[in-house]
Protein backbone atom coordinates (compact mmCIF):
# COMPACT_ATOMS: atom_id res chain seq x y z
CA UNK A 1 0.00 0.00 0.00
CA UNK A 2 2.88 2.35 0.77
CA UNK A 3 4.14 2.02 -2.82
CA UNK A 4 0.70 2.93 -4.16
CA UNK A 5 0.54 6.02 -1.94
CA UNK A 6 4.03 7.10 -2.99
CA UNK A 7 3.12 6.61 -6.66
CA UNK A 8 -0.10 8.59 -6.18
CA UNK A 9 1.84 11.38 -4.46
CA UNK A 10 4.38 11.49 -7.30
CA UNK A 11 1.61 11.68 -9.90
CA UNK A 12 -0.22 14.46 -8.03
CA UNK A 13 3.01 16.37 -7.41
CA UNK A 14 3.87 16.04 -11.11
CA UNK A 15 0.50 17.43 -12.20
CA UNK A 16 0.85 20.32 -9.77
CA UNK A 17 4.51 20.92 -10.59
CA UNK A 18 4.17 20.87 -14.36
CA UNK A 19 1.16 23.18 -14.30
CA UNK A 20 2.78 25.56 -11.84
CA UNK A 21 6.09 25.73 -13.70
CA UNK A 22 4.29 26.38 -16.98
CA UNK A 23 1.91 28.93 -15.47
CA UNK A 24 4.60 30.64 -13.42
CA UNK A 25 6.97 30.97 -16.37
CA UNK A 26 4.18 32.28 -18.60
CA UNK A 27 3.20 34.90 -16.00
CA UNK A 28 6.82 35.95 -15.52
CA UNK A 29 7.39 36.17 -19.29
CA UNK A 30 4.18 38.15 -19.79
CA UNK A 31 3.05 39.86 -16.55
CA UNK A 32 -0.04 41.20 -18.34
CA UNK A 33 -1.45 37.66 -18.29
CA UNK A 34 -2.55 37.84 -21.91
CA UNK A 35 -0.66 34.66 -22.90
CA UNK A 36 -2.80 32.75 -20.40
CA UNK A 37 -5.94 34.74 -21.24
CA UNK A 38 -6.00 36.24 -17.75
CA UNK A 39 -6.90 39.93 -17.93
CA UNK A 40 -5.38 42.37 -15.49
CA UNK A 41 -8.91 43.18 -14.35
CA UNK A 42 -8.75 39.94 -12.32
CA UNK A 43 -6.21 41.71 -10.11
CA UNK A 44 -8.21 44.89 -9.49
CA UNK A 45 -9.04 44.01 -5.89
CA UNK A 46 -5.71 42.36 -5.13
CA UNK A 47 -2.47 43.99 -3.97
CA UNK A 48 -0.84 43.26 -7.37
CA UNK A 49 -0.70 45.48 -10.45
CA UNK A 50 0.38 42.64 -12.72
CA UNK A 51 1.11 38.91 -12.60
CA UNK A 52 4.90 39.06 -12.11
CA UNK A 53 4.99 38.47 -8.34
CA UNK A 54 2.18 35.86 -8.38
CA UNK A 55 4.04 34.13 -11.24
CA UNK A 56 7.30 33.99 -9.26
CA UNK A 57 5.49 32.67 -6.18
CA UNK A 58 3.63 30.08 -8.26
CA UNK A 59 6.84 28.93 -9.95
CA UNK A 60 8.76 28.50 -6.69
CA UNK A 61 6.13 27.36 -4.18
CA UNK A 62 4.01 25.06 -6.33
CA UNK A 63 6.35 24.36 -9.24
CA UNK A 64 9.92 23.87 -8.14
CA UNK A 65 8.98 22.71 -4.64
CA UNK A 66 6.77 19.94 -6.10
CA UNK A 67 9.79 18.52 -7.91
CA UNK A 68 11.92 18.78 -4.77
CA UNK A 69 9.27 16.75 -2.94
CA UNK A 70 9.23 14.16 -5.75
CA UNK A 71 13.01 13.84 -5.39
CA UNK A 72 12.71 13.15 -1.65
CA UNK A 73 10.14 10.43 -2.32
CA UNK A 74 12.20 8.80 -5.08
CA UNK A 75 15.37 9.00 -2.97
CA UNK A 76 13.46 7.49 -0.02
CA UNK A 77 14.31 10.29 2.38
CA UNK A 78 12.83 9.75 5.85
CA UNK A 79 11.29 13.24 5.82
CA UNK A 80 9.48 12.87 2.45
CA UNK A 81 6.16 12.65 4.31
CA UNK A 82 6.69 16.08 5.85
CA UNK A 83 7.43 17.70 2.50
CA UNK A 84 4.45 15.96 0.88
CA UNK A 85 2.23 17.26 3.66
CA UNK A 86 3.75 20.75 3.33
CA UNK A 87 3.16 20.83 -0.44
CA UNK A 88 -0.46 19.82 0.06
CA UNK A 89 -0.95 22.60 2.59
CA UNK A 90 0.82 25.13 0.36
CA UNK A 91 -1.28 24.16 -2.65
CA UNK A 92 -4.56 24.41 -0.72
CA UNK A 93 -3.41 27.72 0.75
CA UNK A 94 -2.47 29.03 -2.70
CA UNK A 95 -5.92 28.20 -4.10
CA UNK A 96 -7.80 29.63 -1.12
CA UNK A 97 -5.76 32.86 -1.15
CA UNK A 98 -6.24 33.09 -4.92
CA UNK A 99 -10.02 32.82 -4.54
CA UNK A 100 -10.04 35.45 -1.77
CA UNK A 101 -7.78 37.93 -3.57
CA UNK A 102 -9.42 37.56 -6.97
CA UNK A 103 -12.93 37.30 -5.48
CA UNK A 104 -13.56 34.61 -8.04
CA UNK A 105 -14.32 30.89 -7.95
CA UNK A 106 -13.60 28.91 -11.10
CA UNK A 107 -15.01 25.53 -10.08
CA UNK A 108 -13.15 23.14 -12.41
CA UNK A 109 -9.68 24.48 -11.63
CA UNK A 110 -10.16 25.43 -7.99
CA UNK A 111 -11.90 22.21 -6.98
CA UNK A 112 -9.37 20.08 -8.88
CA UNK A 113 -6.39 21.66 -7.17
CA UNK A 114 -8.04 21.73 -3.75
CA UNK A 115 -8.65 17.99 -4.12
CA UNK A 116 -5.04 17.44 -5.24
CA UNK A 117 -3.83 19.43 -2.21
CA UNK A 118 -6.10 17.47 0.15
CA UNK A 119 -4.88 14.18 -1.35
CA UNK A 120 -1.26 15.26 -0.86
CA UNK A 121 -2.02 16.07 2.77
CA UNK A 122 -3.55 12.60 3.14
CA UNK A 123 -0.53 11.00 1.44
CA UNK A 124 1.78 12.84 3.82
CA UNK A 125 -0.12 11.61 6.87
CA UNK A 126 -0.27 8.06 5.52
CA UNK A 127 3.45 7.97 4.77
CA UNK A 128 4.21 9.28 8.25
CA UNK A 129 2.32 6.45 9.87
CA UNK A 130 3.63 3.65 7.66
CA UNK A 131 5.54 0.84 9.38
CA UNK A 132 8.27 0.92 6.73
CA UNK A 133 8.86 4.59 7.47
CA UNK A 134 9.26 3.78 11.16
CA UNK A 135 11.84 1.10 10.31
CA UNK A 136 13.83 3.62 8.26
CA UNK A 137 13.76 6.08 11.15
CA UNK A 138 14.68 3.36 13.65
CA UNK A 139 17.58 2.18 11.52
CA UNK A 140 18.84 5.74 11.14
CA UNK A 141 18.48 6.30 14.87
CA UNK A 142 20.35 3.08 15.71
CA UNK A 143 23.18 4.00 13.34
CA UNK A 144 23.46 7.41 14.97
CA UNK A 145 23.60 5.81 18.44
CA UNK A 146 26.52 3.58 17.40
CA UNK A 147 28.69 6.53 16.35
Amino acid sequence: MKTIIKTLAIILLSVNGIGAVYGGLMLIADPTGSKLQMPLTFLEQSPFNNYLIPGIILLIINGIFSFVVIATIVLKKAYCHLLTLAQGILLCGWIIIQMILLKMFYAPMHITFLVIGACLIGCGFYLKGSKDHFKVNSASYNNEQRK
